[in-house]
């Protein structure tokens, strides 16, 4: 992998980790476009990793909610109270969501990694991201907050993020979907999904760091993963701002119309 790869791979995963149109699926896709010849084993690490550049991302702009959910998470819990404040249960609602795609995505880590190589199963899945975006817009109601999430809603929101395993399925759409057919507002469902990022992104990143280790020569790999991560730490940060104000008055139609137009152009290509 070259420099100017992981610029523009950094690039892209940091723009579309947040904004609904699919990281993993634009990870594909391009490289497959642009005729770059990266080896599988490489790929799928060097995109994993990369996710910790937008991770430190929502740690600097969430940095204030992340302090304040860890502190009243551990306190609270240590004094045999777990529930008591907002904070002490949104940090064990995180949690919670997070359960679901951790399990499968342990058992299944073999069988998602092999989708990664075809782009038509990707089309697919980008029309799917369209028809979850289009379905919150149609479902939703747009009235709750996180202050009064229920259990049931953490759970909900944590299936729809085992959606995201697959590549072209967009977490922050699939989660975000998920909390609006639940009647959060976009505002909300955008902020829980990011924040239900963090551990997501730990976990993923770790189990890649040991698949790191077991390439021949590593050593070659560190160069193109420090420029793709401070890349995507970048752009991820101006994304999370951006979405975060465009989604206070307006509505997640367009990033289903872009998801439309980009997986059917890529079954048509694929397929003549």
């Amino acid at each position: 992998m070259t420099s100017f790869q992981a610029v523009v791979l950094g690039l892209i995963q940091g723009l579309t980790e947040f904004i609904p149109v699919s990281s993993s699926g634009h990870l594909v896709l391009v490289p497959h476009y642009l005729n770059w010849h990266v080896s599988t084993s490489q790929t799928f690490i060097f995109d994993v990793l990369v996710q910790w550049g937008t991770l430190f991302a929502v740690f600097i702009y969430f940095r204030d909610e992340l302090s304040s959910i860890i502190k009243a998470t551990t306190f609270e819990t240590l004094k045999g109270r777990p529930f008591k404040t907002n904070e002490s249960r949104l940090g064990w609602f995180i949690v919670v969501a997070t359960i679901p795609s951790v399990i499968i995505g342990l058992l299944f880590k073999s069988s998602i990694e092999a989708v990664f190589t075809n782009p038509n199963y990707t089309a697919i899945f980008l029309l799917l991201t369209a028809f979850l975006l289009i379905l919150a817009e149609v479902l939703g109601e747009r009235k709750r907050t996180t202050e009064n999430m229920k259990w049931l809603d953490a759970i909900w929101i944590g299936c729809s993020q085992v959606l995201a395993l697959l590549p072209g399925i967009s977490r922050s759409g699939a989660t975000i979907a998920g909390g609006m057919t639940r009647n959060f507002t976009r505002f909300s469902a955008a902020k829980f999904s990011f924040l239900m990022s963090v551990p997501v992104m730990i976990g993923a990143g770790i189990l890649a760091l040991r698949d790191l280790v077991s390439l021949p020569s590593p050593e070659n790999f560190l160069f193109p993963l420090l420029i793709g991560f401070t890349t995507a730490l970048i752009s991820g940060y101006f994304a999370i701002r951006w979405l975060i104000a465009y989604l206070n008055s307006r509505s997640l139609y367009i990033f289903a119309a872009y998801c439309i137009v980009f997986g059917t152009l890529t079954l048509y290509l694929n397929n003549p």
